[in-house]
């Protein structure tokens, strides 16, 4: 047994390591207050490490201590390169001749992510299954803390590698990584319940390959199209789907709505607007797209439970 907040490195590796084994060759990180706070690292592999790939959920409970109260993400995996030039695409890496290229080198990867009680009370509202366990964590009504260990299952570590290597920049990146959060937070919640079955779908139609990725590419779009809505109607001709088998199809896979996503996604691109980026109130509601400035503070204030204002940097 494991308790809260441990070192995911020291467990993935079970043994000590020293601070000066640890040489860093990327990091990101970021904290949007009352959100989400992430931080990913990757360090050069030593030679002497052996690590095991390891996932932790946390949920952290300190009864009438709000400012504690978390669901951490931790993940520890090896095995993947890290290239200095990968922004530039070094031409070792265009041809992928690794062996070839000088600037690549074996790395380990740890992922850390922190989920605030008023970020995961938008899921509750579309959380409908029958696992009462899900809904106490998310509503953080469960009145004690734990820890549990994931299996690293080809869903999450899809996502996990989305993370590790997309090549998105600035706002761009800042969209695709909420996106990417929430399909990892979606993925450690079911496994919490137990072992499911992947291949098995309640949609039939989710049982042909081509149709789930149509599915998973019309979240691509809606990502793509985050200040200029898009209708159903038209996101279904665009991946030659009909609307109800995308409806369907987008529940099942990604566990919200349509709807629900889009406006998730929107609302957490705008708190990274407005606190990192310092934009104004009228210059995030334009660039997503609303028409009315009190539009956009209404939708804000539904989905985050604070006005949009109450984000600017003072």
């Amino acid at each position: 047994m494991f308790t809260p907040t441990q070192d995911i490195l020291a467990f993935a590796q079970k043994q000590p390591y020293m601070q000066s084994d640890l040489e860093l060759l990327h990091e990101v990180e970021r904290n949007v207050p009352g959100s989400v706070y992430y931080n990913i690292r990757r360090y050069k592999r030593q030679p002497q490490w052996s690590v095991d790939d390891t996932g932790i959920l946390e949920y952290v409970y300190i009864k009438n201590d709000e400012t504690t109260k978390t669901l951490n993400l931790k993940f520890c995996l090896s095995g993947n390169v890290y290239c200095n030039q990968k922004q530039t695409e070094c031409d070792a890496c265009k041809l992928y001749t690794t062996k070839n290229c000088s600037d690549r080198v074996d790395s380990v990867d740890v992922l850390s992510f922190s989920f605030s009680p008023s970020y995961l009370q938008q899921f509750t509202k579309t959380h409908k299954n029958n696992e009462t366990i899900i809904d106490e964590v998310l509503s953080f009504t469960h009145s004690t803390s734990f820890s549990k260990m994931l299996p690293l299952c080809g869903k999450t570590r899809m996502a996990i590698e989305a993370l590790l290597n997309h090549t998105y920049t600035d706002t761009s990146a800042n969209i695709f990584v909420n996106a990417q959060m929430q399909i990892l937070l979606l993925y450690s919640l079911d496994c919490m319940l137990g072992d499911k079955e992947e291949t098995t779908f309640a949609c039939k139609f989710l049982a042909n390959e081509a149709d789930r990725e149509k599915i998973i590419k019309a979240r691509e779009i809606l990502l793509q199209h985050i200040g200029e809505p898009i209708t159903i109607k038209a996101l279904s001709r665009k991946v030659a789907i009909n609307e109800c088998y995308l409806k369907k199809g987008f529940k099942e896979i990604f566990g919200t709505t349509i709807f629900d996503f889009y406006q998730s996604q929107r609302m957490e691109h705008a708190k990274y607007l407005l606190y990192e980026k310092g934009l104004s109130v009228t210059e995030v509601s334009h660039l997503l797209g609303y028409s009315s400035i009190s539009h956009f503070s209404t939708a804000f204030k539904k989905q985050t439970g604070i006005k949009p204002c109450e984000l600017l940097v003072h």
